[in-house]
């Protein structure tokens, strides 16, 4: 499998305030998206998830405590599964474990953010269609609560969704751009680049940074995402983890 090389020169970084990154879903999870979170009421102190009907991401305070690890058991319950992100730590045994790795990229002062005119707000009204989208498309996770993560832009012609972007994980400060599909019909029209630099603009007018992940093996994505201004910041793993039978 190919996959891409951090590059060594990227610009220096305030390395105090990108922390957060190291461990975006838990940091989502108990800061700006605490309100989505299953885990905090229930005894899981070291572990949280999203809901099931708005993301399949769950969370470790610290993947190497093993009582994080058994919180997070309790909270999904035998058999139960998550996808988790951060760094590859070793499961406790019992635990199934599959999965890859994508890079987090930043976006830099080169992003030309600008809301785009032509680009549309979308809401309750249009979750089928988004959900159509991503499941032709395949651009990472999404359910039918996920627009509830954030802000959704989409394109339509003729009043088709051909085209959407929006806002994922928000650590405290950050905001992930995530979803980023277009249309196979409408591909080559520069639709992906409109719809990030619009998020990014919404993102930077609210005070905060962008951030995003492709997966490591998509170097087409990563290419587009450098020619826009983002640069890499670290490998990042993605696992399916499914807990012990009991």
């Amino acid at each position: 499998m190919r996959t891409v090389t951090i590059d060594p020169q990227a610009h220096a970084r305030d390395t105090a305030s990108d922390t957060a990154l190291d461990n975006p879903v838990w940091h989502s999870l108990v800061g700006p998206h605490a309100h989505l979170a299953e885990g905090a009421d229930v005894g899981a102190g070291l572990a949280r998830r999203y809901r099931s009907d708005i993301s399949v991401f769950g969370a470790l305070a610290d993947p190497q405590d093993p009582q994080a690890w058994a919180d997070l058991a309790a909270l999904v319950g035998p058999g139960g599964e998550v996808l988790i992100t951060g760094d590859d730590v070793p499961a406790p045994a019992g635990w199934s474990v599959g999965g890859g790795t994508g890079v987090q990229m930043l976006a830099t002062d080169r992003v030309e953010a600008d809301l785009d005119p032509e680009l549309v707000v979308l809401g309750s009204a249009d979750v089928d269609d988004m959900v159509d989208l991503v499941s032709r498309t395949k651009p990472g996770p999404f359910r039918s609560g996920t627009p509830l993560m954030g802000t959704y832009l989409g394109l339509r012609r003729e009043g088709r969704l051909i085209a959407l972007a929006g806002e994922r994980m928000h650590p405290e400060g950050w905001t992930e751009i995530s979803a980023v599909a277009t249309d196979p019909d409408h591909r080559r029209q520069g639709l992906a680049a409109r719809l990030v630099r619009s998020v990014v603009a919404g993102v930077r007018a609210r005070g905060e940074r962008a951030f995003l992940h492709a997966a490591s093996e998509n170097l087409g994505a990563i290419r587009v995402y450098r020619a826009l201004g983002f640069e890499e910041r670290r490998v990042m793993t993605f696992r399916g983890v499914r807990a012990p039978q009991g």
